[in-house]
């Protein structure tokens, strides 16, 4: 059985940075792809990064320059580097593990940034 599990989040002001963990378990053969998504209240889950187990990560536009993503060497671990950090990033923030056409999600964290 898979387990993805986040962790890192908290209140933080604007400007500040945080870092987000999420480690992903049950998977023999690893995961092709693991990537974070947020949900603001009242808004849809939208795609923050992505990282897969080869070549460049990417960001969504809203992110680019001050997030970070990256995965440990053996790929099942994952980070989220936030700096920089604007109330607007103010979500649950989720992680998300993907093996060929499955996918997990994590239960979510919460990042709230104050002004």
């Amino acid at each position: 059985q898979v387990h993805v599990v986040e962790s890192g989040g908290g209140l933080v002001q604007a400007g500040d940075s945080l870092r987000l963990s999420c480690v992903a378990s049950g998977q023999t053969g690893g995961f092709d792809v693991m990537a974070w998504f947020r949900q603001a209240p009242g808004k849809e889950r939208e795609f923050v990064a992505a990282r897969r187990n080869w070549g460049s990560p990417y960001y969504a536009e809203s992110v680019k320059g001050r997030f970070t993503i990256s995965r440990t060497n053996t790929k099942n671990t994952v980070y989220l580097e936030m700096g920089s950090l604007k109330p607007e990033d103010t979500a649950v923030y989720y992680c998300n593990a993907r093996y060929f056409t499955d996918e997990y999600w994590g239960q979510g964290t919460q990042v709230t940034v104050s002004s």
